[in-house]
């Protein structure tokens, strides 16, 4: 059984300026989405789902899902802040939608076998797909709370262009997953990183501390508890204009109560995306080193 590979690519790019998702960054153009398809391809996933705003879907199919006909099955889903439960209608003038939580939510109708989820505008590299598709792949089509997180050191997540935010984790003794928590301003001074907790107070972390980049393998009853929590949060923030519904979240609920164990997985891989306009050339420069060594094929779809 091939998992499926859920890619978010409904952010609106406040930071960076634009429909970056579709900004083409490798030496024949390509976007970062299509590194990761092709790694996961060569990985063993056996198809993709993409979450998209409606308002640039059709571009997005014209420009991304088409050169992949023939290649890999492709699903595309809309995730859009109106877009919620049933029993439940939007009455604020809300733009932005409700963060990860509900745009991994936006494919529970699609999505019927364990499916790893990424962001679109992160390169994960090759060997991270190989570990993540490796475990999902032994992962039986009804199990329940068998979840993998694939997570990079920290020093191979930072940006060269300015502070950024990371979910560091810890492990248990058996090497699953035991807290995620958020830390901003992460950035390095002198020889060291430097980054504040929930409590706000900076701190030295480890290089090597397990990180986390949006990169989950779950089982399908990830669904069923992620729309029955993103209910609750519903019911408490549905007036708000800012709050968001998270992964994470969902993750700690559900290990915390004991329904799901999450094995983290290390990768190997530099992790990089375009997070600043200044990392775009060191993106370019890094893709297109890769493609001069023959990591990567160019174009990667012929």
């Amino acid at each position: 059984m091939k998992p499926t590979l859920l890619i978010m690519a409904a952010g609106m790019g406040s930071r960076y300026g634009g429909l970056k998702q579709l900004d083409g960054v490798g030496p024949c153009g390509e976007t970062i989405m299509d590194y990761s398809i092709y790694d996961a391809m060569k990985a063993g996933f056996g198809d993709v789902v993409f979450v998209v705003r409606e308002k640039f879907k059709e571009e997005f199919e014209e420009k991304v899902v088409s050169k992949y006909k023939g290649k890999i099955k492709t699903t595309v889903v809309t995730q859009e802040p109106g877009k919620l439960p049933e029993g439940y209608t939007m009455t604020i003038d809300r733009e932005k939608p409700w963060g990860t939580g509900q745009a991994v939510l936006a494919a529970a109708g699609v999505i019927d076998k364990p499916f790893a989820v990424i962001n679109s505008d992160d390169f994960y590299g090759r060997k991270s797909f190989e570990v993540l598709a490796d475990y999902l792949s032994s992962v039986g089509e009804n199990e329940k709370g068998n979840f993998c997180m694939v997570a990079f050191d920290l020093e191979k997540t930072l940006s060269e262009s300015g502070a950024v935010s990371r979910g560091i984790c810890t492990a248990d003794a058996e090497g699953n997953l035991a807290v995620v928590e958020e830390h901003t301003n992460v950035r390095k001074v002198g020889g060291e990183i430097m980054g504040a907790g929930l409590n706000g107070v900076e701190h030295v972390i480890g290089a090597q501390a397990f990180t986390s980049m949006n990169m989950w393998g779950f089982t399908c009853d990830y669904m069923v508890k992620s729309e029955e929590l993103f209910r609750k949060f519903l019911d408490a923030n549905i007036n708000e204009m800012k709050a968001e519904f998270y992964v994470p979240s969902v993750v700690s609920s559900m290990i915390n109560s004991g329904e799901a164990k999450v094995k983290i997985l290390s990768s190997p891989d530099k992790w990089f995306g375009v997070t600043y306009k200044e990392d775009r050339p060191i993106v370019v420069e890094k893709l297109k080193e890769m493609s001069d060594n023959g990591l990567y094929e160019s174009p990667l779809f012929k």
